[in-house]
């Protein structure tokens, strides 16, 4: 069952838990002022709120949560694409932010989207990704995301890195960590290898 984006808002990603899930995810080690951001993926636009609605811009392929994200968040930008294109102008964005989505696409439609990510984003822009990743001995996690996820692509890490890496990106794990007891997460940096 999918939840509509008013009880995803209300029950998944609230304001209180999205509050404390960007400050442990970027934390110190991302600054984002005057910076402009590419939200892949954004849903209701849960991050949109970090930063200024003129440097934000939010894509989803979900219609009807990208609808309620401009009810939620009316001065942002938020737009539906579901084509290979993003409507973005090429060297337009200093940080693409990609937040638990990438479990949810198959590995040849990713590369396809990193090769798009590298026309948008700025030549020292980065991209900063926080995804579900199945850790060695992590059993009980790792059966709970396989069983109850709805992404059926989450990864181990080598996986996400040498993704990125065939797409000429220079990859970072910036941390590890654990996220409502059953998931595990990795953050991850890219940017484009010269």
């Amino acid at each position: 069952m999918e939840l509509s984006p008013k009880l995803y808002h209300y029950f998944v990603r609230p304001r209180w838990f999205s509050n404390k899930f960007y400050d442990l995810i970027f934390g110190d080690y991302v600054d984002f002022k005057n910076k402009k951001v590419l939200d892949f993926g954004c849903g209701i636009g849960s991050s949109s709120y970090l930063f200024e609605p003129s440097n934000y811009f939010g894509v989803d392929c979900d219609d009807k949560r990208i609808k309620y994200a401009k009810e939620l968040y009316p001065k942002y930008n938020f737009m539906t694409t579901k084509n290979k294109l993003l409507p973005l102008s090429t060297n337009s964005v200093d940080y693409i932010i990609i937040l638990s989505v990438l479990h949810h696409i198959p590995t040849e439609q990713l590369t396809n989207n990193l090769k798009e990510f590298k026309r948008v984003l700025k030549s020292n822009g980065s991209i900063i990704i926080a995804e579900p990743c199945f850790f060695p001995k992590e059993h009980i996690p790792n059966w709970f995301m396989s069983n109850f996820d709805k992404g059926r692509y989450i990864r181990t890490e080598d996986h996400y890195l040498e993704i990125f890496r065939k797409a000429n990106y220079k990859t970072k794990v910036i941390k590890k960590y654990n996220q409502l007891l059953f998931y595990n997460k990795i953050m991850i940096s890219a940017c484009l290898d010269a």
